[in-house]
């Protein structure tokens, strides 16, 4: 069985749930998502099956579109609603104030990750430490935000200030800690009080499955082709195609920096560029 589906994750559970029950609906171990979403977070997780999990690099790497809901005045271990309340504080923050630090935050800029993440340090996940009290010096990653909008009125609710906003990212930043971000450059604290992940790549959570509909098989596998569409495609002749199943390295005449190639209509391999050597990045028999 190879397949891709495109799962609309429920609140209230983990990624890692949804890819269990995918692999006792289809009655196989070999399956992976492309980017995990957290248990409160809803929208597009990417669910791939059998020798499609070779591609979950290639689809994990896709930039992300999410819709989240900001809530001034409160601030938690985990940066989002669900955590432990470290402080509240009276916030009353305008249109204008916001529109403007939604705008200084488009850029890429150095990203601390959460202490509650999945992100490892010596060999042992950030959640770890934090569960165990134990401080550990957070890192932080070099992200891209590549668009940022405010997406809903303004309200003022218990003395906090929340809106929504919708944002386009690329691989590995936290909406949690961009949020964060947001919040302090508003000199204020604030929390992630809703998530959902609307688009990955050019997969958009219209073409995705309730876990219901899976399971009572009213589903479609997307079309794994869908997501090549961005990368330069190379149609092979015979003999170059028995060269890329054995993994020889090529001279990269192509001048591009990924490339897909197929044979008789099928996808092959995903080389990638290397000192202008192609080598095999991704086989996909």
């Amino acid at each position: 069985m190879n397949g891709m589906l495109v799962v609309n994750k429920p609140s209230n559970c983990t990624s890692r749930d949804v890819v269990n029950i995918i692999c006792k609906k289809f009655n196989t171990k070999k399956v992976g998502h492309t980017g995990t979403l957290d248990p409160m977070a809803t929208g597009v997780l990417i669910v791939l099956i059998g020798k499609y999990t070779n591609l979950v690099e290639v689809i994990t790497a896709c930039d992300k579109i999410y819709e989240a809901e900001i809530t001034l005045g409160t601030s938690t271990d985990t940066l989002d609603i669900t955590g432990n309340i470290l402080k509240e504080e009276n916030t009353k923050v305008n249109l204008n104030e916001i529109k403007s630090v939604l705008n200084s935050m488009i850029g890429t800029y150095e990203q601390e990750v959460p202490k509650y993440s999945a992100v490892k340090i010596n060999g042992k996940k950030l959640y770890d430490y934090a569960r165990n009290n134990k401080d550990i010096e957070l890192p932080k990653r070099l992200v891209e935000i590549k668009s940022l909008e405010l997406i809903s009125d303004i309200k003022y609710k218990n003395n906090k200030t929340i809106f929504k906003i919708r944002t386009c990212v690329s691989k590995g930043t936290y909406i949690r800690s961009l949020i964060n971000d947001i919040s302090k450059k508003l000199n204020t604290i604030g929390v992630m009080s809703e998530l959902k992940r609307i688009k990955q790549g050019n997969i958009d959570i219209s073409e995705s499955y309730s876990v219901d509909e899976i399971l009572n098989d009213k589903y479609s596998f997307y079309n794994i082709n869908n997501c090549f569409e961005d990368i330069f495609t190379v149609d092979m002749d015979e003999n170059l195609y028995k060269k890329i199943k054995n993994g020889v390295q090529l001279k990269n005449t192509y001048g591009k920096g990924t490339i897909l190639f197929k044979y008789d209509g099928n996808n092959i391999a995903i080389y990638k560029n290397d000192k202008n050597i192609l080598k095999m990045w991704k086989y996909l028999l």
